[in-house]
């Protein structure tokens, strides 16, 4: 597998960097895979997943969203996502999808979000749908309850009072302090990403990953998890447009699986023809960090496959 990395510049000129894995020879993809990765982690995690998707005949193209890995540029920056973070995000994954598809014209490309990135992938599904063929969504949930709103309140009060760069222990408590309850007794703070230690003990390694995150960025954060489920938002949203779901029933991002039939059944009302869902019983939430990875990578690579665009290649 060859491995590039770029950059490019942002709405605000932030250089923003990317990770772009492909076949050794370089001949033409299936499709192109564009993966928004989660909260407090780095595009660098989803090589292995990369790996298996080239080798499938895709190439996948990964960039580190602003406040994250290396363009955050140094781990004592992560956390610090700017003005608007949630928004600008989003926006800079569409202009990734715009360079892609200057790169790969006439590829089809299908953007694959995780946790956080799956809230951003929500929020392109109906900003910038129509630069992509479908979307995956992994450790993800439906509509929040209304006491975010509150946690909104208190991230806008913090960021006034102490910058919007302050780092608020209490907003990530409020936010996260009660994932890990489920797994007690626990061996470490993160027992609730996946049921292998390895995994969990390369995250915890890993300088790019956890820390403590700012108060603007949970505003941003939290008033984007409102944003998203929004009914005159998710209107807009194609009925078309093919989405595959996938979580473990453990998982409290998605409420121990309970948010996933709840989104679902959003996208049933509105509509939506090509909604397809996968729980895994007792899966945590890096699912492609979990016991079970070969399976879980395996059956995205069967949803892909069942693509439209895909399936017309083989005939």
């Amino acid at each position: 597998m060859h491995t590039e990395t770029f950059t490019f510049k942002d709405i605000d000129q932030l250089e923003i960097f990317v990770y772009h894995w492909s076949l050794e020879d370089r001949q033409e993809p299936r499709a192109i895979i564009q993966i928004a990765h989660g909260m407090a982690e780095t595009a660098a995690r989803y090589e292995r997943f990369a790996r298996s998707l080239v080798q499938a005949g895709y190439e996948v193209y990964a960039n580190d969203h602003r406040g994250h890995g290396l363009t955050a540029g140094h781990p004592n920056q992560v956390g610090i996502t700017g003005a608007e973070g949630f928004a600008r995000m989003t926006e800079a994954m569409a202009q990734l999808t715009d360079i892609i598809a200057k790169r790969h014209p006439g590829v089809p490309v299908y953007l694959f979000g995780h946790s956080m990135g799956s809230f951003l992938a929500q929020q392109y599904m109906y900003t910038y749908s129509d630069k992509v063929r479908g979307v995956i969504l992994s450790g993800t949930n439906g509509k929040h309850p209304p006491t975010l709103r509150v946690g909104i309140m208190l991230a806008q009060l913090l960021a006034s009072l102490q910058g919007s760069d302050h780092r608020s222990p209490l907003l990530m408590k409020l936010s996260l302090g009660s994932y890990n309850k489920p797994f007690r007794p626990n061996r470490t703070g993160c027992d609730w990403l996946s049921r292998d230690d390895a995994e969990v003990d390369r995250y915890i390694a890993d300088p790019y990953c956890g820390g403590i995150f700012t108060a603007g960025f949970f505003r941003d954060f939290f008033r984007g998890l409102v944003d998203i489920h929004l009914l005159s938002n998710m209107e807009r949203i194609p009925k078309q447009l093919p989405i595959y779901i996938f979580a473990g029933d453990r998982d409290p991002v998605g409420g121990m699986g309970k948010g996933i039939p709840q989104l679902m059944g959003m996208y049933d009302q509105l509509g939506i023809e090509q909604v397809t869902c996968k729980l895994y019983p007792d899966g945590r939430h890096e699912m492609l960090n979990e016991i079970n990875r070969e399976e879980v990578t395996r059956d995205v690579l069967m949803w892909l496959e069942q693509q439209p665009s895909l399936v017309a290649q083989v005939e």
